[in-house]
């Protein structure tokens, strides 16, 4: 008998928050759908025609009549795959960064982490990410880190699958970019770990094969909202020395099941446990 608990295409919601991405919105739903039976788009008021392109197409559709912001994107699919029934949701960006062929990937590592937050981390071919963007992340991966109580690896990545546990979670605070940096720290003060599974990394560039659209992520502006968001969520607890020792002492959680070689992690974010499954 099969195992009601198991993770597939059946029971994982794909949710997809879309802001003005016509360009490779049908591209991408197409994929979400060769993975999952269940794909939810969530057009955050869009004015170039993003839901006309994948009328035709099985997914359900909601809509933010104006702008609201990535957070309340993800929150409006997430109570949608909770009304469903989903036992977890696998999220991607509307732009056609997150490769769906990953998908499965990302649900059977899910399988052999139960209750885990999994982390599509862009650390393949990662030199092709921009030098102010790989700085940033690894920025926020160390404050993340240490709100999270253990280190994480690409906390900026939007494709991840939160099991049911999680997603579920009640009032977890933050808008646009921020709240994808505090469902992280919400799960790990519920008791779920981050596990990251090596992910290619997809970007514009003059020969790339592949065109995006400009990014809708501003490095100043909300690389200062997330830090200024986890920075309280650091110093709330207090014993702030003793919870980074202890933090440093919890090397990020890799599983790389194809084994090819990645690339070194910044300095504080070395070692892996967990990983070559």
């Amino acid at each position: 008998m099969a195992d009601p608990s198991r993770l597939g295409r059946d029971n994982v919601a794909i949710v997809v928050p879309a802001l003005n991405e016509a360009l490779r919105i049908r591209e991408v739903v197409e994929g979400a759908l060769a993975q999952a039976a269940r794909v939810i788009l969530v057009d955050d008021g869009s004015d170039d025609g993003t839901v006309d392109r994948i009328a035709d197409l099985p997914v359900t559709v909601l809509r933010h009549a104006r702008r609201m912001g990535k957070g309340a994107a993800l929150r409006a699919g997430f109570a949608e795959a909770a009304r469903q029934g989903a036992l977890a949701v696998l999220t991607m960006d509307g732009d056609g960064q997150h490769d769906a062929a990953d998908i499965p990937r990302l649900i059977a590592a899910a399988n052999r982490h139960p209750g885990c937050v999994i982390v599509g981390a862009r650390l393949r071919k990662r030199a092709a990410q921009p030098l102010h963007r790989r700085i940033g992340n690894d920025f926020g991966d160390w404050g993340l880190g240490w709100a999270c109580g253990f280190r994480v690896v690409d906390s900026q990545s939007g494709q991840r699958l939160y099991p049911r546990a999680v997603f579920t979670l009640p009032d977890v605070p933050g808008e646009g970019f921020v709240f994808e940096a505090q469902m992280l720290v919400s799960a790990a003060r519920s008791g779920a770990r981050v596990v990251a599974v090596p992910i290619e990394t997809r970007y514009a560039a003059a020969d790339a094969p592949l065109a995006f659209r400009k990014s809708h992520f501003r490095l100043v502006r909300d690389l200062w909202a997330i830090t200024s968001h986890v920075a309280r969520q650091v110093l709330e607890p207090g014993d702030l020395l003793a919870r980074y020792a202890r933090t440093r002492r919890q090397p990020p959680v890799i599983d790389d099941v194809a084994g090819d070689p990645l690339p070194p992690l910044a300095p504080e974010g070395a070692g892996t446990t967990g990983g070559r499954h």
